[in-house]
């Protein structure tokens, strides 16, 4: 199984292979190369993530033209796919990102031909598991085997199985009727302590911790009810936690799973509507499902199996990736991931829901308001578009073509010198920012709406956020997943009034002072104030990790939080600016 990526292409050749796929095929590097999906180092990193899945019980379906498996090999193929593989090509095998896997794909090939495709990779983008040493002799020959088994198939979890799992701590009732602590609680970041399944809640003031509030599994994101008091935090295996901030010691005093595996959550913000209601977007089931803000009660599911934007092919399990909340209408913006469409939910009537299904583009993903609110900014990354939602007038706005795998987080917006208001994205697929006009109205910037005014060179590929704030004339991007660790371990920042000069480059790692390990820096988060701005400095559980403050305005070192509770810090969450949309 060791070898070089020609020594690989020589044995493609000899052995008369051709193209089945994008993750199998060497003829496709060309057209891979030319519309700029090739998968980089820090994409193959990002799409590897684990999933909760890989410890659920799933049906096994026996295919009798497989080759044998036993039981214990078929439960370790099942823990390294969704380990390692479901990220790519889906759940089910049906393709995601990736191209199918499923038998009548695989089963024709054999398990030779696999095996080779699985241990050296193709320069297409199927990761080199076994040449990199990810996976070992024998696994690859498992693995091979396995994807040419019918793909188990998950439990479905409906609303029976979501009350089975919800639990109402504290009733409404019998909660505090005014803030009972002495904390400045907009200035409150909620911190993601990925592996520890927890969150810290740190006190941005004094910045110590709070209270560790235990969650679900690797929380993907945080965010607050429209009057600031709830805090709502979602795990990749889809349980949610209800904060209450107006505790003596904030804590849990709701939860419930609404899935097996999911990343969003938020709250209804319209006028009319604060607090009211909760939704979340599952990745397993696929399928959205709305609470009561309070208690979390299941109210409403709503699947999104359903036909591909483009194609018009039915696709099984199109993912919900970013929900966010409209302030100009009673709605929720939801994304779904593999069909590429945008779904406006009219939350007034959960009997007569309304739902606007706007086409846009494959794959999306993240994304974040403009400075108005109005209109929402969502990368379909593996398109290498934004699309643009007008969520005051119900329609799509633009799609933008910008660079390799955009991954905004929320974006960052600010007002350029010379094209007035913008919103900025970074690239997990190279190193640059685009920055698009968002004014259409304005008589001086208006011809520059949706179109990338200019386009910033930032320190590398492998960026995950991108931050600014109304207060500050900085724009700061990570680069957590560069391979380099000196760009990973570091942060560039750009004087907003002076682009051209480049990015300055910030040794956040170094300034932590902590021991050996990956010390990852990642998502920059202001204070409410907009003066300091914070980086999680990430390493592996065993290893010491920190939060460090920058001043915004001098780029020194302000301070390092360091704690033994800071386990796997990652994302982190100022009450106010989520509250507010403010980025």
């Amino acid at each position: 199984m060791k070898g070089s990526r020609l020594e690989w292409v020589a044995l493609a050749a000899f052995l008369g292979m051709t193209a089945v796929s994008v993750n199998y095929a060497v003829a496709e590097e060309g057209e891979k190369a030319a519309d700029g999906s090739h998968m980089t180092e820090a994409e193959k990193e990002y799409q590897g993530g684990g999933s909760p899945l890989a410890e659920e019980e799933l049906h096994q379906d026996i295919n009798p033209n497989a080759p044998k498996m036993s039981e214990a090999e078929f439960k370790r193929g099942q823990q390294i796919y969704f380990e390692r593989c479901a990220g790519c090509h889906g759940v089910l095998r049906k393709g995601a990102t990736g191209k199918p896997l499923t038998p009548d794909v695989t089963i024709p090939r054999g398990t030779e031909y696999l095996k080779v495709f699985i241990g050296y990779g193709s320069p297409a983008g199927m990761p080199n598991w076994g040449t990199s040493g990810e996976l070992s002799e024998k696994e690859v020959d498992l693995m091979a085997r396995y994807v040419q088994q019918a793909p188990p198939m998950p439990p479905e979890f409906g609303l029976k199985e979501m009350k089975e799992t919800w639990k109402v701590i504290i009733p409404p009732a019998q909660r505090p009727k005014k803030k009972m602590n002495n904390y400045n609680i907009a200035n409150i970041f909620s911190t993601t302590l990925r592996d520890s399944g927890e969150v810290a809640l740190i006190d941005g003031d004094t910045k110590k911790i709070i209270h560790i509030v235990k969650t679900g599994y690797a929380v993907h994101i945080s965010r607050l009810s429209a009057s600031g008091r709830y805090l709502y935090v979602i795990g990749r295996d889809a349980k949610i936690n209800l904060i209450d901030l107006w505790m003596e010691k904030p804590d849990n005093v709701a939860e419930i799973k609404i899935g097996l595996e999911a990343r969003s959550v938020d709250t209804s913000k319209y006028k009319g509507y604060e607090d009211k209601l909760a939704v979340a977007g599952a990745y397993w089931p696929p399928q959205f499902v709305m609470m009561d803000g309070f208690t979390l009660e299941p109210k409403k599911i709503v699947s999104t199996r359903g036909m591909t934007v483009d194609t018009q092919e039915f696709h099984p399990e199109p993912r919900v990736a970013a929900i966010v909340a409209s302030h100009k209408r009673p709605e929720f913006v939801v994304n779904v991931k593999e069909t590429g469409k945008i779904m406006l939910v009219n939350y007034k009537d959960l009997d007569a829901l309304n739902i606007t299904e706007i086409g846009a583009a494959r794959f999306l993903h993240d994304g974040g308001w403009d400075a108005s609110k109005r209109y929402f900014m969502v990368a379909a990354n593996q398109s290498n578009k934004i699309a643009v939602v007008d969520s005051k007038a119900g329609r799509l706005a633009a799609l933008v073509d910008v660079g390799s795998i955009p991954h905004p987080g929320r974006g960052a917006n600010f007002v350029h010198p010379k094209y007035g208001p913008v919103w900025a994205t970074s690239h997990l697929g190279d190193d640059s920012v685009a920055l698009i006009g968002t004014a259409p109205k304005d008589k001086k910037f208006g011809k520059y709406a949706w179109k990338v005014v200019e386009t910033l060179k930032a320190q590398g590929g492998g960026s995950l956020f991108i931050k600014t704030h109304p207060k500050s004339r900085h724009l700061y991007v990570d680069t957590p997943l560069n391979p380099d660790a000196g760009l990973s371990q570091s942060v560039a920042v750009f004087d907003i009034d002076n682009l051209g000069k480049g990015y300055r480059q910030l040794p956040i790692a170094e300034w932590a002072g902590v021991g050996e390990g990956a010390k990852r820096v990642v998502q920059p988060e202001y204070n409410r104030a907009g003066d300091e701005v914070w980086f999680s400095v990430w390493s592996a559980k065993n290893q010491e990790s920190a939060i460090v403050v920058v001043d915004d305005k001098t780029l020194k070192l302000k301070t390092v939080i360091k704690d033994p509770r800071l386990i796997t810090p990652t994302g982190k969450f100022n009450v106010h600016n989520t509250q507010h949309d403010v980025y």
